[in-house]
């Protein structure tokens, strides 16, 4: 199948010779892009008011209707849209004329199908690239609102950051799993002159010091087992940018000497090459856990607590934010139901209460997930308290221990608890001392 039809692109043909677009459609349907036809002006614009298109193939002759006026217009009705002229040899310079006027290509019939095929597939994928962009633009916007506040102590943080972020200097974010912390450190590397740099994370828990060492650094070819080929690793492709250490809490004690080597000199090895490298990468590293608790323990070495911490931020959780809750909790409500064409359009003043009054374990990712799925089952204008499914936490206080309550309902408090608190399975798992066989089973048992 043509490479470019996995993408599934929708097409739409404007010619007034039946011939052509039943020629044109077989063409392009036999390699799975999904094609609409129109043989007037009005045909295609009644088209386009119901349907996306990524894709025109315009003939200038339409009968009575001029092609460019028709252009025109489609750059109106749909911008996004690209737009392939289709012409006879004799008109050519009107062609010309056509791409002056923001048409994207032109092809002169008659045309063999792999031409056809060729230029589909070159506008579709500008047209997949232009929408990558916009959603990753989309994404940078998304994270600026998502980072906005009005509480107090999150917008001394915030000014700190942008303020930091202008110089190199190492940067330690503390908070709670689930505040925003990596959030905030890719805003970081936007607010900085690296920004046109990559921002590369490494999730430091997921890997052994082995492999850490290899995803980190890179390794040559027959450095271990299974190495059938050179890798650059993690450092070399945040070089000039930023390399973001996710719970570095739980980075391999094995491994720390050569971290500080790197973060103090910017040299390292790759495993199995003893060639020194460097790399101009800024460090950025995030934590739940209390480090100095960490080197009391002999898990972290205090050196590198030291090297890491030059620029400490630390994110409240959000149940001290309840001046953002609501502000937080309407802009996913708005983004999950445009996502997933809900009729939900606000909170009752009930859910709001119950928003305020919730201790948020998880923080903003529990916020976002119990968002989420009210979205999903509210099927009216208002959510309401029973589509949050806040119910397994009291309100305002937490489940106490030696509380008025059964064994069974201050274990699930506790594991939906962690489950919110966490960001996979197995370390919700790791944090409850149990295996993820074992918290599957649960939360069956449970109803989690």
């Amino acid at each position: 199948m043509h490479a470019a039809a996995q993408q599934n692109g929708r097409i739409l043909l404007v010619d007034d010779e039946a011939a052509i677009l039943r020629t044109f459609r077989y063409c392009l349907e036999d390699v799975g892009y999904q094609v609409a036809t129109a043989s007037t002006a009005r045909q295609a614009e009644a088209l386009l008011q119901r349907q996306v298109f990524d894709l025109c193939l315009l003939d200038l002759r339409l009968g009575e209707d001029n092609g460019l006026d028709v252009l025109a217009q489609m750059r109106v009705q749909a911008p996004w849209m690209r737009v392939v002229i289709v012409t006879a040899h004799s008109a050519v310079d009107t062609a010309v004329d056509a791409i002056q006027a923001g048409a994207a290509d032109y092809l002169v019939k008659p045309c063999s199908p792999e031409q056809l095929r060729m230029a589909a597939a070159k506008q579709l994928e500008v047209r997949q690239l232009s929408a990558r962009l916009e959603a990753l633009e989309g994404e940078v916007r998304k994270r600026k609102q998502d980072l906005d506040s009005n509480n107090p102590a999150m917008m001394a943080i915030l000014e700190t950051a942008r303020q930091v972020a202008a110089t190199d200097a190492n940067i330690l974010i503390l908070g709670e799993s689930g505040t925003g912390k990596g959030e905030l450190a890719h805003a970081i590397h936007a607010w900085s002159k690296r920004a046109p740099k990559s921002c590369i994370t490494i999730n430091c828990p997921s890997l052994t010091a082995e492999l850490m060492e290899s995803e980190l650094f890179g390794h040559s070819r027959g450095a271990f087992t299974g190495a059938s080929e050179s890798t650059l690793g993690r450092v070399n492709q945040a070089d000039g940018g930023t390399l973001f250490l996710d719970e570095i809490g739980d980075f391999p004690l094995l491994l720390q000497p050569k971290l500080l080597r790197f973060i103090q000199d910017k040299e390292y090895e790759r495993v199995g090459d003893p060639v020194t490298r460097q790399a101009d990468v800024r460090i950025l590293a995030a934590t739940n856990r209390n480090l100095d608790d960490r080197v009391k323990e002999g898990d972290f070495r205090e050196d590198l607590l030291y090297r890491l911490n030059v620029i400490t931020l630390t994110v409240p959780p959000l149940r001290e934010r309840s001046e953002d809750l609501l502000l937080l909790a309407e802009r996913f409500l708005a983004q999950f139901v445009k996502e997933y064409a809900r009729p939900a359009r606000g909170f009752s003043d009930d859910a709001r209460a119950a928003l305020l009054d919730y201790r948020w374990p998880g923080n903003i990712r529990e916020l976002r997930n119990v968002i989420e799925r009210a979205s999903i089952i509210c099927p009216q204008e208002w959510v309401d308290v029973s589509h949050l499914g806040l119910g397994a936490q009291p309100a305002g206080n937490g489940p106490q221990v030696g509380g008025a309550m059964s064994l069974e309902a201050l274990e699930k408090a506790h594991i939906g608890a962690v489950l919110a608190n966490s960001e996979t399975l197995d370390q919700a798992a790791k944090t409850l001392g149990i295996d993820a066989s074992t918290l599957y089973r649960k939360r069956k048992q449970l109803d989690l």
